[in-house]
């Protein structure tokens, strides 16, 4: 029995072995910032919130990771029993999120369902 002072903690899952290989192999100051945030979300959990994480709706997430090389994006979904599925990586170029990237992780969340 689990008691409530007892943290489960998540499990990170890949899409894909390319989906994993494309994140893994985003620019070192992204990639460092990004594992380290996958490290929060095992031990606390996918909410972290602003500036980390944020709901890009409809069930779909992005973990948002800096370093001196820029911005990247990671989106992901929630499974049950305490799974986060990544499902799309990208380094961003522009202010706003180009709806193709979107779109990616959108049709791999719905394939899921």
């Amino acid at each position: 029995m689990i008691t409530s002072k007892e943290k489960i903690p998540w499990e990170i899952v890949f899409y894909s072995s390319k989906v994993r290989k494309k994140a893994l192999s985003l620019p070192s100051g992204i990639l460092a910032d990004f594992l380290r945030l996958l490290d929060l979300i095992t031990e606390n959990g996918p909410n972290l919130g602003m500036p980390y994480t944020a709901s890009m709706g409809d069930g779909l997430f992005e973990i948002r990771a800096k370093g001196k090389e820029g911005i990247g994006r990671v989106f992901f979904c929630i499974l049950v029993e305490h799974k986060v599925m990544v499902l799309h990586s990208f380094v961003k170029k522009s202010q706003k999120t180009p709806k193709k990237e979107l779109d990616i992780a959108r049709k791999r969340k719905k394939e899921l369902s």
